[in-house]
């Protein structure tokens, strides 16, 4: 991913600039987010709505629309009219994880979207259990070498960030560990808390809670660099060099979408993200915000696919 101050440079300078005043809203503009209420997307888009709607003079609405692993939002928002005022919040797998493990995707993943701007990213942890035998990431990988498929990780789901990153962090550290998918993060914390399986690498919003009650012990973050959402955490990438994984979510449009209408989107949206009291709110959610240009967006989205590419090719993980 591009490296975080240099997202932040840029959207601190589209932040110091006027919004584009060539385009405004005619109506009401909408953010459908591929996921029920509730969940950390919905909260961030129902975040950055109000202010997004003050600065562009039109009420910027949320719209659920869960299923199809995000096929549904996404088609809805490809196929609608290309006039800057429904916007898809995209997590991975819209654009970069789907076309890799599903054998037919009902858009195409590129030339259907125009890219608007990244929102933010949250970085993960590696948490065991309080009995396991390994005190850091060296010591884990140590002994999974012992073990070979001995060491079990618990995700989401086949596909899922959990599961990827698990899958990113074997490859990488050279080890061969054993997936073990629930039905949602929350079934695989409790089978890792009663011992059933070994780690979790999740959102450090998620996990950090059990960390500091002592349920469940952190070794390390995911991200590159040390996150001050994870406050005391060594990066994987300490043990395991280039390792940097963080659950990465932003906004399209259809593509086709006038220049100007997603210039003064994202240029709205960056002054949004740039406000202390976003970035307070943002980090109580457990995430960074990010910002910055549609070509910088353009680019991280391209460094993912090839990242995940590398890893799903050779795990051979498919979804249906």
């Amino acid at each position: 991913m591009i490296h975080r101050r240099t997202v932040l440079a840029a959207a601190a300078s589209a932040a110091a600039a006027p919004a584009q005043a060539a385009w405004r809203p005619a109506r009401p503009m909408r953010i459908i987010v591929p996921f029920a209420p509730g969940g950390t997307a919905d909260t961030i888009a129902r975040l950055i709505a109000d202010p997004t709607a003050a600065i562009l003079g039109e009420p910027v609405l949320i719209e659920n629309r869960p299923g199809g692993n995000g096929t549904v939002a996404a088609i809805g928002v490809a196929r609608g009219p290309a006039d800057g005022l429904s916007l898809l919040y995209c997590s991975p797998a819209i654009q970069i994880l789907n076309p890799l493990m599903m054998r037919n995707v009902p858009y195409d993943a590129m030339a259907d979207f125009a890219p608007v701007i990244a929102l933010m990213r949250a970085p993960k942890i590696l948490v065991v259990r309080p009995d396991f035998p390994a005190q850091d990431v060296a010591a884990l990988i140590a002994l999974a070498r012992t073990r070979p498929g001995g060491i079990s990780f618990a995700s989401a789901g086949i596909g899922s960030s959990g599961h990827l990153a698990g899958a990113l962090f074997g490859q990488m550290a050279g080890i061969e560990l054993l997936h073990v998918p629930y039905r949602g993060t929350a079934p695989g914390v409790q089978d890792l808390m009663a011992g059933r399986v070994d780690m979790v690498l999740d959102t450090a919003a998620a996990l950090l809670p059990l960390v500091q009650d002592g349920r469940l012990r952190a070794l390390a973050v995911s991200t590159r660099e040390a996150s001050p959402l994870a406050p005391g955490l060594p990066p994987i990438a300490a043990t395991v060099p280039g390792f940097n994984d963080a659950s990465f979510n932003y906004l399209v449009t259809a593509a086709r979408t006038p220049a100007d209408a997603v210039d003064a989107t994202n240029a709205a949206i960056n002054r949004v993200l740039a406000e202390p009291t976003t970035r307070e709110r943002f980090a109580a959610l457990g995430a960074e915000p990010l910002g910055g240009s549609p070509g910088d967006l353009a680019a991280m989205v391209q460094e993912e696919i090839t990242r995940w590419r590398a890893v799903i090719t050779a795990q051979r993980i498919t979804i249906e």
